[in-house]
């Protein structure tokens, strides 16, 4: 059994940039789609902040804008060789929108979400205001709202 060397060989510029560019020439864009597209997930699952130990890390705007990244990543993947390989990507996608939808909706159970540029600041008492009379956009329409749509 052999053991690794304890200090690595130090490459040069010339040997490094060699090398990255042969590791470039291997990878496709649709390489690159993918591995965005699933960090984005995996980013946006942290930023629900469901999962033990996360909590202190909810931002529901990064998930919403999670979602609509990779939403707008998936027509492009489907163009390709990689459209029948899709499926977990779309679950992903809808879980994310799901729990999104619960949390964006569910009133606030500690400290209410920082204002976003435009959103009325809540009404005296700490209760938000409503934003008009009636319901929702969703329930108007019976549909679920899906973010970016």
């Amino acid at each position: 059994m052999s053991t690794p060397p304890e200090n690595p060989p130090e490459l040069s510029e010339e040997e490094l940039r060699a090398a990255w560019e042969e590791q470039l020439s291997q990878v496709t864009t649709t390489d690159l789609i993918i591995q965005t597209a699933v960090s984005l997930v995996n980013l946006a699952g942290r930023r629900l902040g469901t999962a033990p130990g996360t909590e202190n890390d909810r931002d529901l705007a990064q998930v919403r804008d999670a979602i609509d990244g990779v939403r707008a990543l998936v027509p492009i993947l489907e163009r390709g060789a990689a459209a029948e390989t899709l499926g977990p990507l779309r679950d992903a996608i809808s879980a994310l929108q799901i729990e999104y939808a619960k949390l964006a909706s569910a009133p606030a159970s500690s400290a209410p979400p920082p204002a976003e540029a435009g959103e009325q600041a809540p009404a005296e008492g700490g209760e938000q205001a409503p934003p008009g009379d009636g319901p929702g956009p969703a329930q108007a329409s019976g549909r679920l709202w899906v973010p970016g749509s």
